[in-house]
């Protein structure tokens, strides 16, 4: 968990990618068409356009900082915008400034260059507002609550895990296997075409609270009860991926074409550092086919989970809700 020794915003960025073209091996740019990026997926594909010649991309950007950001008395100065592109497999970090675009407004816009040989795959986009704050240069005031996806091989805008999700009495489903969970609020199932959580209608607010888009203490317990379902998620799908592999002839293990795959690149970065996403795999692979190494791997993999799933942010968010609303009714 991490906590802040200095005041914040409390809400988050807003992100938005307003547009995307390509440098060409021959100098020409190619601006790409609008559906090379979703902001519903939130997600942006550089192989929209057929180039397999492109030498880099410029992502233009623009983000709205919350209430309060540019305010008189606010805690901080010398506030700068970043966004920053992340390749957990390549461990390059990109930067760049994003400039306000009026005196005295929340937006900010700017592009972002990607150079195609940094990435091999997908990289995370974030904003991040950052000021001075008692004296201490380049404090985090507030940043973008999702990340965006930057892949830069496929040709459609969508984030690697695409899931099913179903509500059903578990104690009277016509799916007789689900009743064996009666007293579970969720359960996932990763044995269909695409992976579906299954919410138990028997546990009582379970589905109004996740259906709940209100403010408040109810918007925190939900969101941190979504980030435990992605975590329950998350950890179910990597093991359901891992435990299904093809091998070679030669014993190695081959990379899955369906979500599968899109869930082992996600997260194997995080199971395994410092190692080419390939090479994990086959690590991974050998540690829970032979006889030692995977009982200790279950640390790593659930680390991973929980960074796909935002868990130490909505728990931040929680905890400064709550400590707001004392504050409040101290007052």
């Amino acid at each position: 968990m991490k906590i802040y020794p200095y005041k914040r915003l409390n809400r988050p960025v807003t992100l938005r990618v307003n547009s995307v073209s390509l440098k060409l091996s021959d100098g020409t740019r190619d601006r790409l068409e609008t559906t090379a990026y979703s902001t519903q997926q939130q997600s942006v594909a550089l192989g929209i356009a057929g180039h397999t010649d492109w030498v880099s991309a410029t992502i233009g950007l623009s983000a709205t900082l919350p209430p309060g950001a540019n305010a008189q008395d606010a805690a901080w100065s010398d506030l700068r915008v970043l966004a920053v592109l992340t390749d957990g497999e390549t461990n390059v970090r990109t930067s760049a400034d994003l400039t306000l675009d009026a005196e005295g407004g929340r937006d900010w816009s700017g592009s972002l260059e990607v150079l195609r040989d940094d990435h091999l795959g997908r990289a995370s986009l974030a904003v991040y507002a950052v000021g001075t704050v008692d004296g201490v240069r380049g404090r985090s005031i507030a940043e973008t609550d999702r990340s965006w996806i930057v892949d830069t091989m496929s040709d459609e805008p969508v984030r690697g895990l695409q899931l099913d999700v179903q509500t059903a009495s578990f104690k009277r489903s016509s799916r007789e296997w689900l009743q064996a969970y009666a007293d579970a609020p969720w359960i996932v199932d990763v044995s269909a075409r695409v992976p579906t959580v299954f919410v138990n209608t028997d546990v009582e607010g379970v589905v109004g609270l996740l259906d709940s888009n209100g403010s408040g203490v109810d918007s925190k317990v939900r969101d941190l009860l979504v980030a435990q379902m992605a975590t329950d998620v998350w950890t179910a799908v990597f093991h359901g991926a891992i435990g299904d592999l093809e091998v070679e002839p030669g014993g190695g293990p081959v990379f899955p074409t369906d979500w599968q795959g899109e869930v082992l690149r996600e997260m194997l970065p995080d199971v395994v550092p410092g190692v080419h996403v390939e090479e994990a795999l086959r690590q991974v692979h050998r540690r829970r086919t032979g006889e030692s190494g995977w009982v200790e791997l279950q640390t790593r993999i659930h680390y991973a989970a929980v960074r796909r799933a935002d868990a130490t942010k909505a728990l931040a968010y929680a905890i400064r809700s709550l400590e707001q609303m004392n504050r409040e009714s101290e007052t």
